[in-house]
């Protein structure tokens, strides 16, 4: 059975002051939740990542929890004149765990494309860290019936060169685009749909043990109120929330009601 798996996704949000109130409060907010129950990632702004993950590990070591750091991007490159960039092994060296590929604000805002995600999927594994690759399609992409279609072409390209070994180790989001921040959540039916052809597709290319290991979560307007049922599909290992994680409450309270 697949360990249930949440994460935070700040965006560009929060003071240190706050980061540093959510991360004494959050533990307190989650009441009897012990590690073996889920894993939980915070995935803050860049400048906030050595604070939080210092927080952390005292938090983890004083209530036996395991929530992790990530960061919301990275380079293609290692170091270099990339004016104003951050590389895998500099988030590595501040202490994360994690890392976000490919969300479709960076794909739709800052052009990534799926090859650079899967560039970048094979630099963290390089240096011990985990990738949560997002996928999605945009809502005229949903209209026009080809949601599969669109979420086979990011899956192949973005996991492209990975081994089987790496992609059992990955987390794929999927984020329908047009349920990012809109308060369109898709409902769990639609959801379950995508990620059992997500599980399909792993199945078909990589074997049976990978696709009933890799975990993937759903994003797009992720809710205390909803997310029960959508933890209720079969295919669905969690989630990677948005505005519901900024407060310790909400997010809490969204992770109480997931397990």
């Amino acid at each position: 059975m697949r360990k249930p798996f949440m994460a935070a996704n700040w965006k560009m949000n929060h003071s240190l002051e706050k980061a540093k109130e959510f991360v004494e409060k959050f533990p307190q907010e989650l009441g009897n939740i012990k590690k073996d129950d889920i894993d939980i990632a915070i995935c803050v702004p860049y400048v906030y990542l050595l604070s939080v993950s210092q927080w952390l590990e005292e938090i983890n070591k004083k209530y036996s929890l395991s929530i992790r750091s990530g960061a919301q991007n990275a380079h293609t490159e290692l170091q270099g004149a990339y004016t104003g960039e951050i590389s895998i092994p500099m988030i590595k060296d501040v202490g994360c765990t994690y890392v976000i590929l490919g969300h479709s604000e960076r794909r739709q805002m800052f052009h990534e494309t799926d090859k650079a995600v899967s560039e970048k999927a094979k630099i963290a594994f390089s240096h011990g860290l985990l990738p949560i690759v997002c996928i999605g399609e945009t809502l005229q992409e949903r209209e026009n019936g080809i949601t599969f279609e669109i979420i086979e072409k990011q899956l192949e390209g973005s996991l492209a060169g990975l081994a089987p070994a790496q992609i059992e180790a990955i987390t794929i989001a999927y984020e329908p685009v047009w349920a990012i921040g809109t308060g369109k959540a898709a409902t769990p039916d639609m959801a379950q749909e995508v990620h059992a052809m997500i599980r399909e597709y792993l199945r078909k290319h990589y074997g049976d043990s990978v696709a009933k290991t890799v975990r993937i979560q759903y994003g797009g307007s992720v809710k205390p109120s909803n997310v029960k049922e959508l933890m209720q599909q079969p295919d669905i290992d969690g989630a990677l929330v948005g505005g519901a994680s900024l407060e310790a409450t909400s997010f809490a309270e969204l992770i109480k009601n997931a397990i």
